[in-house]
């Protein structure tokens, strides 16, 4: 059971940052688009390496903060420790996982979400 605590907790920061970096590219997005600087692929990159670089800071700042705070349980020894260590184990794994994920594939499946609709609007 404390197992599964420790996957939901993880959940729920990879679900956070995951959606803040997806609202981040959307809003670069739209304001390369109402500036009409949208026509190729290459505004497109643009506008998502804007997006992402203005998140990159706070995601690895979450991941490390929440890392470093989980190591000093892994290692305890005390009264109800190995619960604890239970809950933090898939959590100090998991934000490795999650930050290698919001940083590099959400952006790279945007990208090719958002340039699959560049090619409807050409035709």
């Amino acid at each position: 059971v404390a197992v599964w605590v420790g996957i939901i907790a993880l959940g729920g920061v990879a679900v956070e940052t995951s959606v803040i970096m997806i609202v981040y590219l959307d809003q670069y997005y739209e304001r390369y688009k109402t500036e009409e600087r949208i026509e190729s692929l290459q505004p497109l990159l643009a506008a998502v390496t804007k997006g992402a670089l203005q998140r990159m800071r706070p995601i690895i700042m979450t991941a490390t903060t929440t890392t470093a705070a989980l190591i000093p349980i892994m290692w305890s020894a005390g009264t109800g420790a190995d619960v604890m260590k239970r809950i933090a184990a898939p959590m100090v794994g998991g934000m490795l996982t999650s930050t290698i994920l919001t940083l590099f594939v959400i952006p790279a499946i945007y990208t090719i979400w958002r340039s699959r609709g560049l090619k409807k609007n050409k035709l």
